[in-house]
């Protein structure tokens, strides 16, 4: 994990100064079954959670060095990450261009030091939702724990306060209202992967389901 974590942070940091262009994955922008659109659907389980700022928290834990719980002023001292990239939800809509503000989750991660033994990304949402990642889809140079879309804060309908954006799978697998994030030595299927979606979730293989 210690080679795949170091060399991933060189992508990080060459595409933070400029020096990466990001990869591409297909000679078509939009993944197969999918339809491009510019409206930003909205999809939950129904409860749209309005936490309060001073309420917010962030908890960080399971293997690693350092486990920490954010506050929101504490989440928002953290260095402050930009990106665009597009988003594809599993329901067959594709939206590029998505302008998001945040904390990258190499920031997270080297705040909390994940331990050799973490292979797995756990994240748990303050509706009851979640889903899971291995460690290597979340340190990518495009994952983060966003705050804001296209220049406003990020709004309740869209997993506000802040949310988790990892453009290279399908949308379920980064969760909205994210309170808690646990870095685990084995895999834990999230809530729809228990309930036959696909454990990997490449649009670009349309592996929608298991």
């Amino acid at each position: 994990m210690k080679e795949a974590y170091i060399a991933a942070k060189e992508r990080w940091a060459r595409k933070m100064a400029g020096h990466e262009r990001p990869a591409v994955r297909s000679v078509d922008r939009l993944p197969p079954g999918q339809r491009q659109v510019n409206n930003f659907p909205v999809l939950d389980l129904g409860v749209k959670p309005e936490i309060a700022a001073e309420r917010w928290q962030l908890k960080i834990g399971g293997h690693v060095e350092n486990p920490v719980t954010l506050d929101w002023d504490a989440f928002r001292a953290l260095p402050q990450f930009k990106d665009t990239s597009d988003f594809h939800c599993v329901t067959t809509w594709s939206q590029f261009d998505m302008e998001w503000e945040g904390v990258a989750f190499f920031t997270l991660a080297d705040l909390v030091r994940p331990k050799a033994s973490a292979t797995h990304v756990f994240f748990k949402s303050h509706d009851g939702y979640s889903t899971n990642n291995p460690i290597a889809a979340c340190l990518d140079d495009d994952v983060l724990v966003a705050h804001s879309w296209n220049g406003t804060p990020l709004p309740v309908e869209h997993g506000g306060p802040a949310r988790v954006i990892l453009p290279k799978r399908y949308a379920w697998k980064g969760a909205k209202w994210i309170r808690e994030i646990t870095f685990l030595d084995h895999d834990i299927l999230g809530f729809w992967e228990v309930r036959g979606y696909s454990n990997t979730a490449d649009p670009w293989t349309d592996d929608r389901f298991s």
